[in-house]
């Protein structure tokens, strides 16, 4: 299995979009090098509040384009970046990956999925109405979180869009995903 990788972002402060780059380079139990989210602790201003020693299970946040189609035809214009992700794929189904996948980005850099990122209302702030279409519940009731997953950078190495995304499972039984 593979896809593309067909955006990446960062942004050195605090703010719900992320702008477009050239490239990003990840580091190895850091994150992406220079973004506001990089570090061997939680960096979300929530988590941050609850136990700031707790350990960054959020380095890397990836999205799938497809999602931006997905709320485009309700009416939500979205891009690259604008959820806060860093790096944004094509050709993968991202919350169908188990916890422990490795994604090989590009030539060298290898990221590590730990779980959901769990939408908040910022996004409605961002869009009004938006967080609805990215958190819901299935037909059983479980709650649906398609605002991407998270990660946290194994090896690092330069990514930029184009690149190729390998994916690798861990081995069975799977995990699935849950917020982290």
């Amino acid at each position: 299995m593979s896809g593309t990788v067909t955006a990446v972002s960062r942004n050195e402060t605090y703010s719900f979009t992320k702008p477009n780059r050239d490239s990003v380079t990840l580091l190895a139990g850091l994150g992406v090098e220079g973004d506001v989210h990089a570090g061997v602790t939680v960096k979300h201003r929530s988590r941050v509040a609850q136990d700031p020693t707790q350990p960054n299970l959020r380095q890397v946040h990836l999205i799938q384009e497809e999602l931006f189609e997905e709320v485009r035809v309700l009416g939500f214009e979205v891009k690259p970046g604008d959820l806060g992700e860093n790096i944004t794929t094509r050709g993968i189904d991202l919350l169908a990956l188990p916890v422990g996948t490795l994604l090989r980005l590009g030539d060298e850099a290898v990221v590590e999925v730990t779980g959901l990122r769990n939408p908040c209302m910022q996004i409605d702030n961002f869009r009004s109405g938006l967080l609805k279409q990215v958190v819901g519940r299935d037909e059983a009731g479980n709650i649906v979180r398609k605002a991407g997953i998270m990660s946290v950078v194994t090896v690092g190495g330069e990514v930029g869009p184009g690149d190729r995304v390998r994916i690798e499972l861990p081995a069975e039984p799977h995990r699935p995903l849950e917020r982290v």
